[in-house]
């Protein structure tokens, strides 16, 4: 099993640009594999917040001064670049959220008003309690039904049985495009073509897959797109909503305030246009103008690039892990990313986890807020070992003879 990368990018030149991979945890030099979780930031996102609040700090859309022109210049190129790198038609079709937890709620809530009793709405096994519990709390207000797709034992979602599932009281379809838990990517456009059928808008779960995958809106045909910016190498508390303009008009806007609005009265208000009918109040500026810096990062090195180099580490660490006895990979879908979600025979995931901490290593133990998904794998959770465009082949080999090391200890 040979370690030699054919990475098209200079891999320590890439980890240079992250400060905390020097570290040291309990005496080791650290080996970060919670990148499902929070990646880490380059020093292209980080310089770029320093910036803004030593250069251009104000408030944005609201002044005529100076600073504020500034700012609202370079908050708005954010959305375009953001546009681009997503290739939605409107710059205006890109919605700023809080993340993707917030967009899915945006959507839930605002097409909500238009859900009947009677109605049904789908998601998956697969999914994030985050793209579960705003479509039940929607189900509950309205009186509509919510459904679930299955999967096989590969954590393979069941096409036959989705098929089965739609029909005309179909209004709507969530999942997620990457399964946090699993790895598993899902058939997007074949799934949203499906939906189309019987005329269900479909909103996708992108929390996953923006790092990892060269995402393209008008080519999948979503409706809608919920995206993190900690995800991909951005600041946390910022993300995205897109949505196509037909359906942004046609939902009512989720929270009132100011600039949502067109004009004010004590009788009725109006409405402003797309986007700001769904940006209520003081954005976070600064971390939309620093999300730019890493969309721009993402763009230089290539997303195509990305995803063939962290193919590389799931074939490699796949191989490698197989070879810890006792170990289990959970999810092994024949199309996934380089995630690695395990257990070994008899052990606990808390306890290796904790284990391998001391030596460093920073894995996720636990049901990753997708306790239907545990359930359904009869697991109460597992060691997920999440790479990211930063990780190494000998961090994998690190993990190995991590996880050969501690388990002895627990037997």
């Amino acid at each position: 099993m040979s370690n030699t990368s054919t990475s098209p990018f200079d891999i320590e030149a890439i980890r240079s640009q992250f400060p905390v991979l020097e570290r040291e945890v309990n005496g080791r030099k650290l080996v970060y594999m919670d990148n499902g979780a929070t990646t880490h930031k380059p020093k292209a996102m980080t310089n770029a917040i320093t910036s803004y609040y030593e250069t251009i700090n104000s408030n944005v859309h609201r002044g005529v001064h100076h600073l504020s022109q500034r700012a609202t210049d370079a908050f708005e190129l954010t959305r375009e670049k953001l546009r681009a790198h997503i290739n939605a038609e409107h710059s205006y079709e890109v919605i700023f959220t809080k993340g993707t937890t917030d967009s899915i709620n945006t959507v839930a809530w605002s097409f909500g008003e238009l859900v009947k009793p009677g109605d049904e709405i789908i998601i998956s096994t697969l999914e994030h309690h985050s793209n579960i519990v705003p479509w039940q709390m929607l189900c509950e207000r309205k009186g509509a039904t919510l459904k679930v797709i299955p999967m096989d034992d590969h954590g393979v979602l069941d096409m036959e049985a989705f098929k089965a599932l739609l029909n005309e009281k179909t209004v709507l379809v969530a999942f997620n495009h990457i399964s946090n838990a699993l790895g598993t990517i899902n058939p997007v456009k074949e799934m949203t073509a499906l939906a189309h059928e019987v005329d269900a808008a479909v909103v996708i779960d992108g929390a996953q897959s923006m790092p990892h995958l060269n995402v393209d809106v008008r080519d999948l045909d979503v409706d809608f797109y919920a995206i993190s910016a900690h995800k991909m190498y951005g600041p946390t508390g910022i993300g995205a909503l897109y949505g196509k303009e037909e359906w942004l008009n046609k939902l009512p806007p989720y929270q009132g305030g100011g600039e949502m609005i067109d004009t004010v009265t004590f009788e009725k208000t109006t409405y402003a246009g797309l986007p700001h009918k769904f940006e209520a109040g003081t954005p976070h500026i600064e971390g939309v103008i620093a999300w730019a810096a890493s969309i721009d990062w993402l763009n230089e090195l290539g997303m195509e690039n990305i995803s063939a180099y962290e193919q590389e580490l799931l074939e490699y660490g796949t191989e490698a892990l197989l070879s810890v006895e006792g170990l289990k990979i959970h999810g092994t879908a024949p199309n996934k990313s380089a995630l690695f979600s395990f257990n070994i025979d008899g052990l606990h995931h808390y306890d290796i986890g904790t284990l391998l901490d001391q030596l460093g290593i920073a894995v996720r133990t636990g049901h990753h807020c997708t306790q239907p998904l545990m359930n359904r794998m009869e697991v109460p959770g597992t060691i997920r070992a999440s790479m990211g465009l930063y990780n190494t082949k000998e961090e994998i080999d690190t993990l190995v003879a991590g996880l050969n090391r501690v388990i002895p200890m627990l037997k």
